[in-house]
């Protein structure tokens, strides 16, 4: 019996970690050697802050080990209690970090065409507990910024975005380009493994002023403010010198893989357009994209389910990703509070059953591209052969 000739394919993942030559990075990791500065704020942690302050446009940057501890650290450095609006469609930290402070999320559906936070929404769930609003800038489409500060500036209520996807994007402001990461009272980046821009683990926080940054960085090495002296219950979320050093050498390619993503997105969207039953999320109206991901949504029409679909490619080596699936909402820390109840949430609800990431990556070759549209006609054909049933016919 000879094995299926795509059996013997390296499998292809939703994503693939972008990294720069060995070569570059070893004479940032000899001066590390030599300096013998491995963490707390370093030359290398220092000179990346302020590399990412111009590459994207922002006025100071906090770094950090990750963009959970990020998360964390936001919402201690606002101060922020009680009740917290968010949306359920989000990776699960978005959630863990309220809950890890001692917050309750309040969930919130999503609009049908961003699948971030309907700002149309937020207001009918403001209680007199409610402090804060922590939107996602979901797939890197920019949130409704200016209707959630309208409501935020109503009811004096913080605004904390989980910017995770949002690495690069910008958009139009009164006919002017800005990163959406200056919006709200703070932003908060990953940088890790998986996302556009990684520094293999790291994430950081977009502060509006250099008081906002100095409590920050305070709150991240455990409190303290000197030697002696613990100002706050702080925590170690400090990036290390070795990631730092990798994030400047990652800069310098930067460009060519946002520039490569896009040439990947724009072939899906030729190979895939006008399947039956396959929805494309829209490019976001001016803002630029970042093409962090490539979702899909599964309807009704289309001749497999969504997990069908999943499984079908699945078999034949290609890994997409079913992001954002369940719903945070949808785990048993969550199930209990009312906003969960999934008849609140009809959008989001029948967006997590229809969604499917599919390979985006820089080093995604064309070929791969072209094999996965492929796969997806057939399956949208009824031309569907698992790779179980292949074997038994060969």
């Amino acid at each position: 019996m000879s094995t299926p000739k795509f059996l013997e394919s390296q499998p292809i993942y939703v994503t693939q970690p972008e990294l720069p030559p060995l070569a570059e990075l070893t004479p940032y990791l000899e001066q590390i050697w030599a300096n013998k500065v491995l963490t707390n704020g370093g030359p290398f942690h220092r000179q990346l802050e302020a590399a990412l302050c111009e590459h994207l446009g922002v006025p100071h940057i906090s770094l950090f080990a990750n963009a959970t501890l990020a998360l964390l650290t936001a919402l201690q450095a606002l101060r922020i209690g009680g009740e917290v609006i968010t949306t359920p469609y989000s990776f699960v930290a978005t959630g863990h970090a309220l809950l890890w402070n001692g917050i309750r999320p309040v969930f919130v559906d999503i609009d049908p065409e961003t699948l971030n936070l309907d700002a149309r929404l937020i207001e009918a769930a403001i209680t007199p507990e409610t402090t804060a609003i922590v939107p996602i800038h979901c797939y890197g489409t920019p949130a409704d910024v200016a209707a959630i500060a309208r409501v935020a500036d109503d009811y004096d209520l913080k605004v904390i975005y989980d910017a995770a996807h949002a690495f690069g994007v910008q958009h139009e402001v009164d006919g002017q380009w800005r990163s959406v990461l200056n919006h709200g009272d703070l932003s908060v980046l990953s940088f890790h493994a998986t996302k556009v821009f990684n520094t293999f683990e790291g994430g950081a926080i977009i502060c509006p002023d250099a008081k906002t940054k100095q409590r920050i960085d305070h709150l991240k090495n455990f409190g303290f403010v000197n030697e002696t002296t613990v100002a706050a219950t702080g925590i170690n979320g400090k990036m290390s010198e070795f990631n730092a050093a990798l994030g400047l050498v990652q800069l310098r390619h930067i460009q060519h893989a946002m520039t490569r993503r896009r040439a990947i997105d724009t072939r899906y969207r030729e190979l895939l357009a006008g399947v039956p039953g396959l929805r494309l999320l829209s490019r976001p109206l001016r803002a630029t994209a970042n093409h962090s991901y490539f979702p899909v949504l599964v309807q009704p029409e289309f001749a497999l389910t969504r997990d069908g679909l999943y499984q079908h490619l699945k078999d034949h080596g290609i890994h997409a990703r079913r992001y954002f699936y369940p719903l945070i909402s949808d785990f048993p820390m969550y199930r209990q509070l009312p906003s969960a109840d999934p008849a609140q949430l009809p959008v989001a609800r029948r967006t997590a059953d229809q969604v499917l990431c599919l390979p985006i990556y820089p080093a995604l070759a064309d070929a791969d591209v072209q094999r996965i549209a492929g796969l997806i006609h057939a399956a949208a054909g009824g031309r569907v052969q698992t790779a179980t049933a292949q074997l038994a016919t060969t």
